[in-house]
């Protein structure tokens, strides 16, 4: 064993080190955020080795059958979601949250509040847990202006007021991507002690990109501009590459991949869903709020993603984000047509 070596990964960034430093430029701050994020990265760790054992609880029997103590053994989005909101509670600084697995938000009890919000979906695309796909969490962060005097108003803000956003990814390694508010960091676990290690510092998106990403089996329901998108991006008139299409049918997988190596994803609203498909509390907000801090933009087809002001927690809407150029494409293409109408 290289001793020396071993002794190098001390030095390493960790996540914690990494908030604490950022705490450290804020003087006035007593350390809630800092804590609060301890115990979403704690519930990141539980999800990721529940995860990594799905397959193999499956084939031993156990999902969704009882166990010798006469426990049921629960389905692991259900496990997810209990992970998060134990872990959220119990950080002390919470006040109310939003999962995508609760139809009603959770106030927490008046002797355990903080004044953060948290807006959640523990385990997106876990309909793709049985195939071995990435999945992840996605999760998003506001505070309060009064805890305690809580009304569900609080959670319905605009994105633009989020104080922090993430995701964490279940897939060939774990990674979880961070914004406080001043540039994205991707942190990648270190299984053999425990901690996220800073990987990718200030991630950046490529101002162009030569791949989208869309369900091209809702294409007959499109409208037009994101119809004049697609095909332009297979038959470039200009004489251009077209671009590659990659879709995973992970949010999670497929905007990671968008944020690092550049190009669009897209969840168009259509005539079977005219509202959009992806929630926007805690799915449209969080990634847009990646995206814009990576350098990105975020459109819901009428309007910046993170100036909308939702009036339901889970209310659904339209979305492209991605490279700065692409969605300015997009945008130029719903004009056009708000013109001609």
């Amino acid at each position: 064993m290289d001793h020396e070596a071993e002794t190098h990964r001390t030095d390493l960034m960790t996540i914690t080190r990494y908030v604490l430093n950022e705490q450290s430029r804020h003087p006035e701050s007593r350390g809630d955020f800092t804590i609060l994020l301890s115990h979403i990265v704690l519930g990141c760790k539980f999800v990721c080795s529940a995860v990594s054992k799905a397959g193999l609880a499956k084939l031993i029997g156990l999902a969704g059958e009882t166990n010798v103590q006469g426990e049921e053994q629960k389905k692991l989005d259900v496990l997810s979601n209990e992970v998060f909101v134990k872990a959220l509670i119990s950080s002390g600084r919470t006040c109310i949250l939003v999962s995508e697995e609760d139809e009603e938000a959770t106030f927490v009890d008046p002797s355990l509040r903080g004044k953060y919000c948290v807006v959640f979906d523990p385990l997106d695309g876990s309909s793709n847990i049985d195939c071995g796909v990435s999945i992840g969490t996605i999760f998003g962060v506001y505070m309060v202006k009064d805890k305690d005097n809580v009304t569900l108003d609080e959670v319905l803000q605009p994105g633009k007021n989020m104080l922090a956003a993430g995701y964490c990814m279940y897939g060939s390694s774990c990674t979880l991507v961070l914004s406080t508010g001043s540039g994205v960091n991707g942190f990648t676990l270190d299984p053999s002690l425990g901690e996220f290690i800073l990987t990718h510092p200030d991630i950046k998106i490529p101002k162009k990109g030569k791949i989208y990403s869309v369900n091209e089996g809702n294409a007959k329901n499109w409208d037009g501009p994101t119809t004049k998108y697609v095909e332009k991006c297979k038959y470039p008139k200009d004489g251009a590459s077209p671009k590659s299409l990659r879709y995973i049918g992970s949010m999670v997988a497929d905007v990671h991949r968008t944020l690092l190596y550049g190009g669009i994803f897209l969840y168009p609203a259509d005539k079977k869903s005219p509202n959009g498909k992806l929630r926007v509390l805690y799915e449209v907000f969080p990634m847009s709020f990646l995206m814009e801090q990576a350098g990105g933009q975020a459109f819901t087809g009428k309007q910046r993603a993170l100036d909308l002001v939702p009036t339901k927690i889970h209310q659904r809407s339209p979305i492209f984000l991605g490279s700065y150029d692409e969605v300015e494409e997009i945008k130029g293409l719903y004009a056009a047509e708000e013109n001609t109408a």
